[in-house]
């Protein structure tokens, strides 16, 4: 048995002050109760529940930086930046995929996240020949996350088509490819890799989106998910939009809600590119939007409509995506901050209730549980000991409570206000830092060097 004890912490029914929690040795919080204690493991200023990063990319951390010239073109977009992704992810190894994952996954730690929900579609050799294991870089991830010890919700993308019109897969694209029954093997190859991991760990199934998949690859999909999360990109740009009406006869969104069987366990990422009804509409499936703000605003990709998707009872949670930059804090200021730009309005998702930095944690907390399949999300018995602490020490945050500490955290601080973090029980970060740092930046150091500039 672990003991923590708080000055602060929220709980499910809002704030506490002199909260002691008990974790058991399976990682799970075991008791929570509003009592001082003199004789815990760790004192906190400020206990907080560790949210789950529930969309990323791995290896694209390892292209950040490099992506920010002009080509040739005057019109760069998102479609652009794709085709340099292409070019840089034919250099990578399984070697260099499990050293860039563990890095993206020890900041991933370090910026509060104690679960990295990874969108895992980089399956195959350059040229698109499976390796002799064709689970190999599920193994990489599985690997890092074990050496990270962050939680993991594994997703397995399926990636059969370059567009709705069923070309096939292009250069780079091929390394992504199945048809669905080599899929279906790889997808059983991978559920078993993660079930050889600590017992917090999952996963699901990730059809890519309605141009790399097609109705009947979504159709087989339905009966490979089981009972686990399905995630799905979906409505991310314009052009996909309007190729997805073109070849389909409805929006995407439209389409999905006529014909696919959205419902909780569904995680929709982006959804930028939805009109009114369509927001308000999915909202009331119970699925969650899976919003990557940060890269959102990368790539172009336009602004989720949070305010009207909230008011529709809609639920949200936050994921680094293309990892170029990987910062919790900054990814909910940057949500906050692109509906008040569009709005020109303040404080717009904050409630009577609830300031603004609460509603959006509240809501990532439970957003992200649910879309990563994970029992975590409060500070409650019974669920993951998934926790983060704040550095009351911090200048922003001396002399502050309540709402107001996440307040300072999110707009006037930034992630080096994060001083602990435990993943299941697993103590991860101390005093602001991942107990392995050195061996897992050296190790990326290495695979960098070794990649040089390749774009």
């Amino acid at each position: 048995m672990t003991t923590l004890f708080a000055k602060q912490a929220l709980l499910p029914d809002g704030w506490a002050h002199d909260v002691t929690v008990e974790m058991d040795a399976m990682g799970r919080i075991d008791r929570v109760c509003v009592e001082a204690s003199k004789t815990a493991d760790h004192h906190v200023g400020v206990l907080l529940p560790a949210p789950v990063n529930v969309h990323s990319h791995a290896f694209q951390r390892a292209m950040a930086g490099l992506t920010e010239r002009r080509g040739p073109n005057p019109n760069d977009t998102f479609w652009t930046w794709r085709q340099l992704m292409f070019r840089f992810l034919d250099r990578l190894t399984p070697d260099h995929v499990e050293a860039i994952t563990a890095f993206v996954q020890m900041e991933m730690l370090e910026a509060g996240y104690a679960t990295n929900g990874e969108f895992h579609y980089l399956h195959h050799q350059p040229g698109g020949a499976p390796y002799d294991d064709l689970a190999e870089m599920s193994q990489r991830v599985a690997a890092a996350a074990e050496q990270s010890g962050i939680g993991l919700t594994l997703l397995p993308v399926h990636y059969q088509y370059g567009g709705c019109d069923q070309r096939p897969l292009g250069e780079g694209q091929i390394r992504f490819g199945n048809d669905i029954d080599r899929f279906g093997r790889l997808l059983e190859e991978a559920s078993r890799t993660v079930k050889g991991l600590s017992s917090d760990a999952n996963s699901g199934i990730a059809p890519h989106s309605l141009r790399a998949v097609g109705a009947d690859g979504l159709s087989a999909l339905m009966t490979l998910g089981a009972n686990g999360p399905i995630h799905m990109h979906l409505a991310e740009q314009i052009a996909e939009v309007e190729e997805v009406q073109a070849a389909w006869g409805k929006r995407p969104v439209e389409w999905v809600l006529d014909n696919l069987p959205i419902d909780g366990r569904w995680c929709l990422i982006h959804c930028t590119q939805m009109q009114p009804h369509e927001t308000k509409a999915l909202a009331q499936t119970g699925a969650v939007a899976g919003l990557c703000p940060i890269t959102e605003s990368s790539l172009g990709d336009g602004i989720f409509d949070g305010l009207g998707w909230l008011d529709a009872g809609g639920k949200i949670a936050i994921g680094s995506d293309s990892n170029i930059r990987i910062s919790l804090s900054e990814e909910l200021r940057t949500l906050d901050y692109s509906q008040r730009l569009r709005d020109r309005s303040r404080a717009a998702l904050a409630t009577h209730e609830k300031s603004t930095g609460r509603r959006l944690f509240d809501e990532i907390c439970s957003g992200g549980a649910q879309a990563a399949g994970r029992q975590t999300g409060a500070i409650a018995v019974g669920n993951w000991a998934d926790l983060m602490s704040l550095d009351t020490d911090h200048v922003d945050l001396e002399g502050k409570s309540g709402d107001v500490v996440l307040d300072s955290y999110i707009f006037a601080g930034d992630d080096r206000m994060v001083k602990d973090v435990w993943s299941a029980g697993r103590h991860m970060v101390q005093n602001g830092h991942h107990v392995r740092r050195d061996a897992i930046v050296a190790n990326y150091s290495n695979t960098m060097r070794n990649l040089g500039d390749v774009i």
